[in-house]
């Protein structure tokens, strides 16, 4: 006879949320005085996205989101994190705000009040507007600039009925995957302004978190999400172990280094002096953007396997970022990368909790004190309904399953971890992969726009109501 399974329960205020961002679920991009995106103008050139394939639809949010938000609630969530699309609010980037763009956030607020569903807003995920990319994007100090002055708009419109903010969204794809190898919007390939997009991607971060409280209550939350890299070397030979810290370094300190300790690395400074002189960084700039947290959001979907160069095929590079022959990655071109051991995603993505619980633990001690948010995690794989319109989708159950239990593992071990947000509510616009990978716990089909709740959000439903982790044979 077998033991009873002690079922993973979580602590009662513990938040259970999912996300989504503006470009990959609104849809109406020429609405109500919206401007094209850096997403807008990437998804239309002709070979930068899967069958040419764009979000000018995507699952039509900006008409449905009422109808999205009885979903949430018949889910069960507690929260939902969307993010704000800059050009909907201000069209060039600059000036007085489009009154008509904040209006659809402030009905999507109030919708999820109603519900009460709490609202957690991320201002900037990855669709600059086209008119700041004209003018230099993210290498050039102005966009920084521009960004307090969105930021401080958006806060005085909704920092009354929404507490919690992220300033930035995966800063690390923004730099190095739209300005390093290519694969993101804008496409381009240059070692030097990826670092410099890094550098006021960070400045944007502390000035817009600087603006958010100079016209919120003081109540509500300041935060950013970053999708820091579990980096582990190959081997422990030394030159494994030095390839791991360089990519640490780009992936991990560059952000967290002047955002939660006030200084860049000192070794990732050497390691690009070659590429850079950073002589951008001017006076004042480390001090602005060591801006005090009240959350720290992770992002978390697989780990890094990496050695020195001469341990692998020169060239390999499967870090999962998508196919270039652009490093997303500058000065680390003697660094392989490996693929992880394991079942995998459809993104190709090794499945490993245990990086979850490390990454985890690993800003509790870089952090303490600091309250921690997991603001994205989850997996795409090929859903279909079945011949009664139902889908089922175990894979994804299990892999909830084995992430929440790293989860409470964490807190079990002192972490302070408050939330989980569940990637993604539905199935959207999947950036360079078009509409190929699903992320969704809800099914959508892209030829009727019609929703149906997968056998993970039945799942998830089950595992926010009660705070305790339902078997994985679970089904709805």
């Amino acid at each position: 006879m077998s033991e009873p399974v002690t079922p993973v329960t979580f602590p009662q205020a513990f938040l259970w949320g999912a996300a989504t961002s503006a470009y990959q679920i609104e849809g109406a991009v020429r609405e109500d005085g919206r401007t094209p995106s850096i997403w807008d103008t990437f998804s239309h050139t002709p070979g930068k996205t899967a069958g040419g394939e764009t979000g000018d639809v995507a699952v039509d949010h900006y008409h449905r989101y009422r109808d999205d938000v009885a979903l949430m609630a018949d889910l069960g969530l507690g929260a939902y994190r969307f993010s704000v699309s800059w050009s909907r609010v201000q069209p060039t980037g600059r000036g007085p705000a489009v009154q008509r763009g904040l209006d659809f956030y402030r009905r999507l607020v109030d919708e999820l009040l109603a519900h009460d569903i709490k609202p957690a807003i991320t201002l900037y995920h990855w669709d600059l507007p086209q008119e700041l990319e004209d003018a230099g994007g993210w290498p050039e100090r102005d966009t920084a600039l521009r960004f307090a002055e969105y930021a401080q708009i958006v806060g005085a419109a909704l920092g009354d009925r929404v507490e919690q903010w992220i300033t930035l969204n995966e800063p690390w794809c923004s730099a190095f995957l739209g300005y390093g190898s290519g694969v993101h919007a804008p496409g381009r390939t240059d070692a030097e302004a990826s670092l410099r997009a890094a550098h006021h991607l960070n400045l944007a971060h502390g000035l817009g978190a600087k603006a958010l409280r100079s016209v919120m209550p003081a109540r509500n939350s300041v935060a950013v999400s970053l999708n820091s890299s579990v980096v582990r070397p190959l081997s422990q030979e030394p030159a494994d172990l030095a390839a791991a810290r360089r990519i640490d370094d780009l992936a991990n300190g560059v952000f967290h280094g002047p955002m939660l300790h006030g200084a860049y690395p000192e070794t990732l400074l050497t390691a690009t002096a070659p590429i850079t002189d950073w002589s951008y960084v001017q006076d004042g700039d480390l001090a602005a953007i060591h801006q005090p947290l009240d959350a720290l959001g992770l992002n978390y979907y697989t780990p890094t396997l990496v050695s020195a160069a001469d341990s692998a095929v020169a060239g390999n590079r499967a870090d999962g970022h998508g196919a270039s022959s652009y490093s997303p990655w500058p000065g680390a071109d003697d660094v392989a990368f490996h693929q992880t051991p394991g079942e995998r995603t459809e993104m190709g993505w090794t499945i490993d909790p245990t990086g979850l619980h490390d990454l985890i633990m690993r800003y509790t001690r870089e952090a303490p004190g600091l309250p921690l948010y997991v603001t994205e995690n989850g997996a795409a794989y090929d859903d279909k309904p079945d011949p009664d319109g139902r889908v089922h989708d175990p894979e994804r159950i299990a892999y909830l399953h084995g992430h929440l239990s790293a989860v409470r593992r964490a807190i079990t071990d002192g972490a302070d971890v408050r939330g989980y947000f569940l990637w993604s509510l539905m199935d959207n616009f999947e950036w360079a992969y078009g509409y190929e990978k699903r992320f969704g716990a809800v099914y959508v089909d892209y030829a009727t726009l019609a929703r149906t709740p997968k056998s993970s959000a039945h799942w998830y439903a089950q595992a926010a109501r009660t705070g305790a982790l339902p078997p994985v044979t679970t089904a709805e």
